[in-house]
């Protein structure tokens, strides 16, 4: 029955794609969905293409494993639905349309003149093809995870077939198809953390039972609100978790979304719908991390704790749902990062000669070298996903914000704060790092928003992008 459910499952996504490809009729349809999106599919596909394997396996493997203090987690990541949708769509909706940017690299670097604006666009598609190489293949070795789990298949098979269910429907569908499946796949991770935690929290024996069983474990670090010795390093730990809502604005597979949408007066209603999902979302992954500690208190990897409680405590119809849930928040990432990453190559490298036949290559490539990336080097989907996550966000969130508020910024203040944000966050990342990985995610941030201030033009905003 599982398998039977999972299945089903695939071939709608490939139908979907199927009747997405009956909507491109250009590079705008292809890369934007031709600006026609309304505020359900952008609200729910902006919030599943940000929330990928990380959010439902990570997070509870990351509950599973820390105790109480992954409580931090849930308003940190919040803080990152709201700073996008209540700061950051409002103005880039309309200022994309007003430029007709269709990339957020092509936005960055509108009005900086011919000579500087290739070099922004050629520089934020390397960063974009190479951080989304890692995420992609996190995404590809959780479906390994999730499928071979389901459906008792070899793990390579599984990435394999995972990989390719995705690669597929961007490459028939583009914009169009990540969307819809996209919010496909939101609902269906509402389902998973809707479901599967109230199971898992009654198993327990509620609250009580719950709080009463992590006391049990005997280790003392799991009933901790910061596990951290000191006061100093307690704030530096919850400061670290916090900037990784920080780097919402920077992720280009989430805020085109936003340049999509077809009205701004949608964006209320959007983000009353984002907010909620989410809250529902960071919530269920932690108690059911924290659930799954009490009652499997012996897994090897925690990051299984989903796909083990779905088999033990859910009948075999529910528990292909959720073994769904795992794909959809999979695929709602992967298939917005390809899309993404051809966008990348075709439109921002290739300036003034878009191709849709470049855009599909790219997408075959980057999967494929994703797929290898999974196969041979694994590692944790927690770890590897706010690796790339935070690369992205330094690169570009910083300067995002001061183009949208501040207004016009020099060129060579633009490429300055794109690659040194990017370039610190790498560069630290080599190193032992502070509790909550404070230093990587806020030191390059805050330097590359104080470099993109820096380059500000007073009197006036020359490109059309500033404050609207």
């Amino acid at each position: 029955m599982v398998a039977a459910t999972l299945v089903v499952y695939l071939v709608l996504l490939l139908t979907i794609g199927v009747w997405a490809q009956r909507r491109v009729g250009d590079t705008a349809d292809f890369h934007l969905a031709g600006r026609r999106m309304g505020p359900i599919i952008a609200s729910l596909s902006a919030s599943a293409s940000s929330s990928s394997a990380w959010t439902l396996l990570g997070v509870s493997g990351a509950a599973y494993a820390w105790g109480v203090q992954a409580l931090w987690l849930i308003p940190a990541i919040w803080s990152g639905f709201f700073i996008n949708w209540v700061f950051i769509a409002p103005r880039l909706q309309p200022a994309s349309r007003d430029n007709g940017a269709l990339t957020l690299v092509q936005f960055l670097g509108q009005g900086a003149g011919s000579g500087s604006e290739r070099r922004i666009r050629a520089f934020g598609a390397a960063i974009i093809l190479f951080c989304f190489t890692f995420y992609v293949a996190s995404q590809f070795q959780a479906a390994g995870a999730a499928i071979s789990t389901a459906l008792n298949v070899d793990t390579a098979v599984a990435i394999l077939s995972g990989a390719a269910i995705v690669i597929a429907y961007v490459f028939l569908g583009g914009f169009w198809a990540a969307s819809v499946t996209d919010a496909l796949q939101g609902l269906m991770m509402f389902f998973v953390a809707l479901v599967l935690p109230v199971v898992a929290l009654v198993a327990v024996g509620g609250p009580a039972g719950l709080h009463a069983g992590l006391q049990a474990l005997d280790d003392p670090s799991l009933t901790r609100l910061v596990d951290q010795p000191g006061l100093l390093l307690s704030m530096v730990f919850v400061a670290g978790l916090f900037g990784i809502g920080l780097g919402y604005p920077g992720q280009p597979h989430v805020v085109n979304r936003f340049m999509a949408l077809r009205s701004g007066t949608e964006i209320r209603f959007a983000r009353n719908i984002a907010l909620g999902w989410a809250a529902v979302i960071y919530i269920g992954m932690v108690v059911l991390g924290w659930s799954g500690r009490v009652l499997m208190p012996e897994l090897a990897d925690g990051e299984s704790v989903l796909l083990e409680l779905a088999v033990d405590l859910l009948p075999a119809v529910l528990g292909g749902l959720v073994a769904g849930g795992v794909l959809a928040a999979i695929m709602s990432t992967s298939d917005s990062q390809l899309l993404v990453a051809g966008s990348a190559v075709s439109h921002d490298l290739r300036r003034g000669s878009v191709s849709l036949a470049v855009d599909r290559v790219v997408i075959v490539i980057l999967g494929l070298a994703a797929v290898a990336l999974a196969l041979w080097f694994p590692d944790s989907i927690f770890d590897r996903v706010l690796f790339a996550w935070q690369a992205l966000g330094n690169a570009f969130g910083p300067l995002l914000v001061v183009m949208l508020f501040a207004g016009y910024v020099r060129p060579g203040y633009r490429l300055a704060a794109m690659l040194i944000g990017f370039a610190m966050t790498v560069t630290i990342s080599f190193f032992p790092q502070a509790p909550g990985n404070a230093i990587e995610r806020l030191v390059p941030l805050f330097i590359a928003l104080a470099i993109a201030l820096a380059g500000v033009q007073r009197g006036g905003d020359r490109s059309g992008e500033g404050s609207r």
